[in-house]
Formats: C-alpha cells, sequence, structure tokens
C-alpha cells in the first residue's frame, strides 16, 4: 500500500480516543460504520509522527490505557502468539501424522531436519537429561521465528484492514512487543530455577548462593547472594531485551519506509527486508541456544 494511503489511519492518538472515531461519527451499523472507515483511509492523510505512533501502539484493554499500567492486556500481541502457537503445533502434527519409514516427503525432511538442528544444539551445549530440554528448545525455536516472521508482513495491510473493520490499532509482531519476550523470558527464569534444584538439589543451590563466587567466609555470604541475584535476573533480562531490540528497530524502520513515496519504497524496503530475513532466524536461534546454556549452568555443579 502507498504510504500515502497508508498513512490515514496513524491519526488514531494514543489514548485510545482516537480523532478518526471523533470525526467519523459511529451510526447505521456496523456495515455502515466500515464503509465510513474506508472511504476515511481511502481519502484523509496524517502526518508521519502520528502514522508512526499509531503503527507502533498496540490494541489494549482497557481500552485507551497507558502502556506503563501493569493491569493492560495487549490483545493483538495475544492472539498473533496463541494463532502462532497453533500453527506450529498443527504443522509439526501433520508431519508427524504423515510420517512414513519409507521415503520421506518435503514435508517430513523439513521437520526432521529441524528436529536434527535443535537436538544436536541441545547435546552440545546441555550434558544432563535432554527428554524435556530439547523439545523446549524446539517451541522456544519456532515459535520465536513465527514471532519475528510477522516482520516480514508490509507494515500496512494488517493495520488497515483492522482500522476498516472497527480495531483501531493493531500490531502483529510480538517479539516487538515487550510483554511477549519478557513472557518468554521469565518462563525461562522459572525454569532455570527448577533444574538448578533439580541438578544440586535444595542443598547444594542454597550453597552455591552463599558461597560462590567468593567462598564460604560468612562475611561474604551477603555479596555471593547479592551478585548470584543480579546474574540471575540478567538472564532473562538479557533475552528478552535481545529480542525486543532487534525486532522493535526492524519494525520501526519498516514503518519509516512506507512515509517515503510509493514508487521508490520498494527500493529500501527491499534491501531492508533481504537483511532481515537473516534476523529474523538468527534472533530465534539466540533465544534458543542461550536459554540451553542457561540451563546447563543452571543443571551442573560449580
Amino acid at each position: 500500500m502507498p504510504a500515502e494511503a497508508g498513512s490515514d489511519i496513524g491519526q488514531a492518538s494514543t489514548a485510545g480516543n482516537s480523532d478518526m472515531v471523533t470525526e467519523l461519527g459511529v451510526s447505521g451499523g456496523w456495515w455502515a460504520q466500515t464503509k465510513e472507515r474506508a472511504s476515511f483511509v481511502l481519502n484523509e492523510q496524517a502526518d508521519s509522527g502520528a502514522y508512526v505512533q499509531h503503527h507502533i501502539t498496540n490494541l489494549r484493554h482497557p481500552y485507551g490505557a497507558d502502556d506503563m499500567d501493569p493491569f493492560v492486556w495487549h490483545l493483538d500481541t495475544m492472539v498473533v502468539s496463541w494463532l502462532l502457537g497453533l500453527f506450529f503445533l498443527f504443522f509439526f502434527i501433520m508431519a508427524a501424522r504423515r510420517a512414513t519409514a519409507g521415503v520421506p516427503g518435503k514435508l517430513q525432511n523439513f521437520v526432521e531436519m529441524l528436529v536434527d538442528f535443535v537436538d544436536n544444539a541441545v547435546k552440545e551445549s546441555f550434558h544432563g537429561p535432554r527428554k524435556f530440554v530439547a523439545p523446549l528448545a524446539l517451541t522456544i525455536f519456532a515459535w520465536v521465528f513465527l514471532w519475528n516472521l510477522m516482520d516480514l508482513v508490509p507494515v500496512d495491510y494488517v493495520p488497515t484492514l483492522m482500522y476498516i473493520l472497527g480495531v483501531d490499532y493493531f500490531r502483529i509482531v510480538p517479539s516487538a512487543d515487550v510483554n511477549a519476550p519478557f513472557g518468554l523470558s521469565i518462563t525461562v527464569l522459572a525454569i532455570i530455577l527448577i533444574y538448578s534444584v533439580k541438578g544440586k538439589g535444595f542443598g547444594g543451590f542454597g550453597k552455591e548462593l552463599l558461597f560462590h563466587p567468593f567462598g564460604k567466609n560468612p562475611l561474604l555470604w551477603p555479596a555471593n547472594i547479592l551478585l548470584n541475584l543480579v546474574e540471575l535476573i540478567a538472564k532473562p533480562v538479557s533475552l528478552a531485551l535481545r529480542l525486543f531490540g532487534n525486532l522493535y528497530a526492524a519494525e520501526l524502520i519498516f514503518v519509516l519506509i512506507a512515509l517515503l513515496p510509493w514508487w521508490i519504497q520498494f527500493i529500501p524496503g527491499g534491501a531492508w527486508a533481504i537483511f532481515h530475513i537473516l534476523v529474523v532466524p538468527l534472533q530465534a536461534f539466540i533465544f534458543m541456544t542461550l536459554t540451553i546454556v542457561y540451563l546447563s549452568l543452571a543443571y551442573e555443579e560449580h
């Protein structure tokens, strides 16, 4: 979509009471409102600042709530994540049902290649029981990859369609919303704590918190505990911020490219999309690999 047309929806403000909604004047039922919104998108324009702000604003519940409110639900992030998760499950279940001992098909070949790739990565980094870690690593890689892949969908298509249908805001890149990477990384932190206890026992884990890295002298215990807590918290924070930072920046660059005249967008947009094809799997691989490494460090004795 040309930037001039796509930028129309940018008139919605971050507070949720958009100028567009006010100007449209809802009346005549859903179909009449839909036609009115479509006409507005095709005939009106917004400044670039409002356009960018609109495209990086999530669909929130309660509607119009502040981003920093801890009780806000980002419905678009949740819906897209669930749909991608279901697609991942459906894809692998279909591959498992079609698996054959004879000549494998293309789907089976692809899934087996992906499973072997993740399993080898787990073998190299994690030296404990892999019955749970390998499926976890595969799930993280596939899910984060699908999250990131949504950034290659043209930035105007989904927000414009959703606006015409009556949804003022809609972002489709979960990893560009800081809540999704942090939610996943907090889950990883919980598993790290479980594997710390599983590998060392409660006593061993407690001794590590008290005695590592400076020694057993009771005077050093506070410093040991503080350093270990900082190290523990840094793991999910680094996981989340690395993924979020890369994908948020990539999404923002795509939005800025969409502000250019339509006849030149494909040059920088195409170049950035080609580069981003490398970023999409790389960030998923980094998240998966660091998760495996952190679990290995948690499970092994120091």
